[in-house]
């Protein structure tokens, strides 16, 4: 017997390790750096330089970039900029992972403080989270026909499935330079920058990936002048740019994330060779999974009235996709000033980062926590502390509706902000207003039974004989035409030929007449 089978490409996760480390050290100033008064802020972003797969382990190298904006205890109280790399050589355990295997490494940054010791050292340490996954694409078989010098009553189902098409990880490169205005003097040293990605979209062309958003760029810097002048520059960048994916067409799925990398700032001279340009230089990093809705009719049972069919099955695990949704939520808040903090004189910069607290799973959908975390750098009113920072978090909840959601269905949650805007509301307030993307990805797993292969043996012609040649049946709960043309050795087609039944549909305490006859007819049963 010939069995005719298709092949469904599936993705699925097939390894995953966390591993956790504490960075500590004590940071010097260095000798060229007068002494620290106060820190003002600081940031930190993780930077992986080489990563290794061996058998059972994980090997990755890297540095966490930290940069510190402080005041210094003269009495012009000037602020300046310390940096610094601590650095970790890691291995995590995998269990089952292969040499050379590619592994996907995401790393979160908790707890970061940097702490003053004393006018000449800073404390700084952290705890580092990092994620090792590694993923494949596998082929989900089904039989869809079978073929035989018998006749064959084959019953089929059909089956809808999200099938992956493009795995591609990519990046867009950025390349931007900024003109100071006219009325800003040069540049001397910048002090502090601040790059966010925002409001970007996904477009999805024929072969091609497309990404459209804006670049929140933030300058803080000394200016060139007798009294070096602190000045800062604030510049919103449109970003256009695409990535070239063989096999992409607009009727793809996407589930794609867009995550800054590496971003360079830096002092370019202008054409009459004075240090106006501001040039930045950096990254997208794309993670590309496209994947296609799609439905086959794949066969389900079979049988024959002249043969006994022996039907060997084995359990296959495909995926339906539930739910792509985009959706746009404001949050909106205040942050006071509390403590020694001083009174707010004019904004300078503000910036957020989205933290999800928590995703709950329940009956009817994803009920969703979380916060923008909110720096704000600021102006103050008082001459001996002239910058500092405002922190706090505008909190948010969201419930996205997914019926028959359950603990078995796997969900992606990409996270954006797609506007900050903060206002003073007086001197010790400020109102802040916030724009956040959540952009869901939701599939469910199914389990199905698919036919492997099927053996023909001889009827047993002494159990077929005891069968009486015609029958009066009457249709009981839960009876079908297939299960009953099974037991008698006929047909389903053969039954509504003789019962004059336009469809298969029966119901119970219906009589039927029903022929055993084992010969060859043409049935199929879809």
């Amino acid at each position: 017997m010939e069995i005719l089978k298709k092949n469904i490409h599936m993705y699925r996760q097939t390894k995953r390790a966390v591993s956790q480390i504490t960075l500590e050290e004590d940071f010097n100033v260095p000798d060229v750096k007068p002494d620290v008064e106060q820190i003002i802020q600081s940031k930190e972003k993780t930077v992986i330089e080489s990563t290794r797969a061996e058998a059972g382990r994980f090997f990755l190298k890297g540095y966490v970039q930290v940069n510190v904006l402080y005041m210094d205890d003269t009495e012009d109280r000037q602020i300046h900029r310390l940096d610094n790399r601590l650095k970790f050589d890691e291995a995590i355990s995998m269990e089952g992972l292969e040499a050379g295997e590619t592994v996907s490494l995401s790393c979160e940054i908790e707890d970061w403080n940097v702490v003053l010791i004393n006018s000449r050292k800073l404390s700084m340490r952290g705890l580092l989270t990092f994620t090792a996954v590694t993923d494949e694409i596998y082929d989900m078989t089904a039989a869809v026909e079978a073929k035989s010098g018998i006749e064959l009553c084959q019953k089929k189902k059909r089956l809808e499935f999200m099938q992956l098409e493009v795995q591609q990880k990519d990046i867009i490169r950025i390349k931007e330079e900024i003109l100071l205005s006219s009325n800003k003097p040069d540049i001397r040293e910048i002090l502090w920058e601040n790059v966010q990605l925002r409001g970007y979209e996904i477009h999805v062309q024929e072969g091609k990936l497309a990404v459209e958003g804006e670049l929140f760029v933030f300058v803080l810097y000394s200016g060139n002048d007798e009294n070096g002048t602190k000045q800062w520059m604030e510049h919103t960048l449109p970003v256009k740019g695409q990535v070239e994916i063989p096999g992409c067409t607009p009727e793809l799925v996407p589930d794609v994330s867009v995550l800054p990398g590496q971003m360079e700032v830096q002092v370019h001279q202008d054409m009459d060779g004075e240090e106006r340009i501001i040039h930045l230089e950096g990254t997208l990093d794309l993670d590309v999974k496209l994947y296609a809705n799609q439905e086959m009719e794949i066969l389900e049972d079979v049988f024959s009235p002249e043969k006994e069919l022996e039907i060997f099955t084995r359990e296959e695990l495909y995926e339906r996709m539930v739910m792509r949704n985009s959706s746009r939520l404001r949050a909106v808040g205040r942050i006071q000033v509390e403590g020694t903090k001083p009174r707010i004189l004019q904004i300078c910069n503000s910036q957020g980062v989205i933290k999800i607290d928590e995703v709950q799973i329940t009956e009817n959908g994803l009920q969703i926590e979380g916060a923008v975390l909110v720096q704000i750098l600021y102006v103050s009113a008082d001459d001996t502390m002239p910058f500092a920072v405002l922190e706090g978090s505008i909190p948010f909840s969201h419930f996205a509706d997914i019926p028959g959601l359950d603990e078995a269905c796997r969900y992606r949650l990409n996270t954006g902000l797609e506007q900050l805007s903060t206002t003073m509301a007086d001197s010790e307030e400020i109102e802040v207003r916030a724009a956040v993307s959540l952009n869901l990805f939701v599939v469910c797993p199914h389990q199905q039974l698919c036919i492997a292969d099927i053996a023909e043996k001889e009827l047993d012609l002494q159990k077929i004989q005891k069968l009486p040649g015609i029958v009066g049946y009457i249709v009981q709960e839960g009876d079908c035409l297939w299960d009953i043309a099974r037991k008698y050795y006929t047909t389903p087609k053969r039954i509504m030929a003789m019962n004059g039944l336009e469809t298969e549909k029966i119901s119970r305490g219906q009589h039927l007449i029903l022929m055993k006859e084992v010969e060859r007819v043409n049935c199929q049963t879809v």
